[in-house]
């Protein structure tokens, strides 16, 4: 197969990929795959599959097509092809939870040379590294990657790379709790869909309206969480997203434990659950098996026997701890050993509290989640923060209270904004 046969293949397969025809489009680019001899298009190809790959949430493929591309991207000998090819890499590994890999393939694209690719994609593998770094619940250092891949996306006017940005940013603030800004960044991403989104995929709605859902839910606003959750939903459904899917299916269970439905919550978790084991999302897991936990100890206002909830919850917890423990999320820890605290006091098993209790001052620790100025640690109650232009992250409260012209922990100056 010539080179433009090659391209026109290539271009066969994204009009039935675009079409929702997926399986018929991986059919035509695996036969491209299989006869070309054309390199730069198997390149081309190979990224067609790792997108596709990914979309489906079968992570393990993804990441074997991407290995095949670097390996054809040293046969071009060309160091933009490299470094696209090293950012598939890092992707598939984030999307298999393998964060540690992920900054190491990221940091590797960075020392590359290559002009196009530093443009191009440098946004784009600051954004991998910080959805790495928030993986491992490294929060300053994922702040500082997120704000360098919006600095790319504004210098490039590229409003797709800061639609994704702002999302990650929606989870950024929902886990450290500022719950306005979770919901603020993923409500400006859902504008620039509206703005500048007629030719993108819908994946981007999608990914807008379900971080709008997550928000929504922790400011208790119920009723738009599950109207934005179903319009997330309803896109994953006709695209055939099965990791979005899983998010979404994650997102109503929460929803129907905030609201007390403990009955419909469960199936919502377990069908959540087959999916993430599925394509290998063990960071999902550990989501949904907080959330199945904390529905257990609700439970015990309802008519059974407390030590046999007691076991249910604990259960879970373990099995999520173990999993919590592999992905390297100190923040899900902090979350596991926060709520085996809870159960072992009202037990009165002190022996066992106190373990939990030490476990969870060293996760607070290890994530530096405190304000270097009260003290107190950040996370556990809804509460305003700003992050300085260090990234280093403050009760804002107690940052007018001081009045400092520089971070309190790094002391240097912070006239420059940071996100607001």
């Amino acid at each position: 197969m010539g080179q433009d046969q090659t391209k026109q293949q290539i271009a066969k397969g994204l009009q039935l990929y675009q079409s929702n025809q997926t399986e018929k489009a991986l059919q035509v680019w695996t036969k491209v795959l299989e006869k070309s001899s054309d390199l730069v298009g198997r390149f081309r190809v190979l990224g067609c599959l790792v997108t596709a790959h990914s979309e489906m949430g079968r992570y393990k493929e993804m990441l074997k097509f991407a290995v095949v591309q670097i390996d054809t991207a040293r046969e071009l000998e060309d160091a933009d092809f490299l470094l696209e090819s090293y950012l598939n890499l890092a992707r598939s590994n984030e999307k298999l939870c393998e964060f540690h890999k992920t900054i190491s393939y990221c940091k590797t694209c960075l020392g590359l040379p290559g002009n196009r690719a530093a443009t191009q994609l440098g946004g784009q593998v600051s954004l991998s590294m910080g959805n790495a770094f928030l993986g491992l619940s490294l929060f300053q250092k994922a702040l500082e990657s997120f704000e360098k891949a919006l600095r790319y996306a504004h210098n490039n006017d590229d409003t797709m790379l800061e639609c994704r940005v702002c999302c990650s940013l929606g989870s950024f603030y929902a886990q450290v709790k500022d719950y306005e800004k979770a919901l603020f960044f993923p409500c400006k991403a859902a504008e620039l869909v509206n703005d500048y989104g007629k030719g993108w995929s819908l994946k981007y709605r999608a990914m807008s309206q379900y971080h709008m859902a997550v928000a929504y839910r922790l400011l208790g606003h119920l009723g738009s969480a599950m109207e934005c959750c179903e319009e997330s939903m309803k896109i994953a459904l006709q695209h055939g997203d099965r990791p979005l899917q899983a998010l979404c299916l994650l997102c109503f269970a929460d929803i129907h434990r905030s609201r007390g439905d403990l009955e419909t919550a469960f199936p919502r978790y377990d069908s959540a659950m087959s999916i993430m084991t599925e394509i290998g999302n063990r960071l999902g897991q550990v989501q949904v098996l907080l959330g199945v936990a904390k529905c257990w100890v609700a439970r015990k206002a309802l008519n059974k026997p407390w030590p046999v909830l007691t076991f249910q919850a604990l259960e879970a917890i373990e099995r999520a701890q173990d999993l919590a423990e592999e992905v390297g999320n100190k923040l899900s820890q902090l979350k596991l050993h926060c709520l085996s605290e809870s159960i072992y006091r009202s037990r009165g098993l002190q022996r066992e509290l106190r373990a939990h209790v030490v476990r969870f001052h060293e996760c607070v620790e290890e994530t530096e989640l405190y304000c270097g100025l009260c003290g107190e640690s950040i996370g556990e109650k809804n509460s305003r923060l700003q992050a300085l232009p260090c990234s280093h992250i403050f009760h804002l409260r107690c940052l007018q209270n001081n009045g400092t012209r520089s971070c309190p922990n790094c002391h240097r100056s912070s006239m420059k904004p940071g996100f607001v």
